[in-house]
């Protein structure tokens, strides 16, 4: 069975309880059961990692080339996780990076990141909704099908 990468960064574990007016009220828990659900009739498993050090990230990238591509919510990590870069470009397989927040309509160092260009695409601003999406992206991505 094809297994895709569920990666999120620092800050993430605590979704539900942070900041709820900027990143909602559904739980990291709630997320990984809408992209279960996404990928599931693909006959796809999902492998989840959460972790708030880069360098666990790092590992969690190398230790899953064998996925069939990524979902990945790098946090703050996006504006100068140069290392979480670095393991990006290595892994070789389409991913995607989402956000649940606008990072463009929120404070300015938030406006690029270091990530995006290695990504098969970027979802931003709609919350969970945003990884469903993803989702749906990235088996477009491996599968070549963009009705997928």
């Amino acid at each position: 069975m094809a297994t895709m990468l569920l990666m999120n960064g620092p800050n993430l574990g605590i979704l539900g309880r942070r900041e709820p007016e900027i990143y909602g009220t559904a739980t990291l828990d709630d997320i990984e059961k809408l992209v279960i659900d996404e990928v599931s009739d693909m006959g796809w498993e999902v492998r989840s990692v959460q972790s708030d050090s880069e360098s666990e990230l790092i590992g969690a990238i190398q230790d899953n080339y064998d996925t069939v591509g990524a979902i990945v919510n790098p946090g703050a990590l996006m504006i100068a996780g140069w290392s979480l870069r670095d393991a990006l470009a290595s892994y070789p397989r389409p991913w995607i990076e989402v956000h649940l927040s606008n990072v463009w309509a929120r404070e300015s160092f938030r406006h690029e990141s270091v990530l995006a260009p290695l990504a098969a695409g970027v979802v931003v601003g709609l919350g969970p909704l945003g990884y469903r999406l993803g989702a749906r992206a990235l088996l477009c991505c491996v599968t070549g099908d963009d009705r997928a």
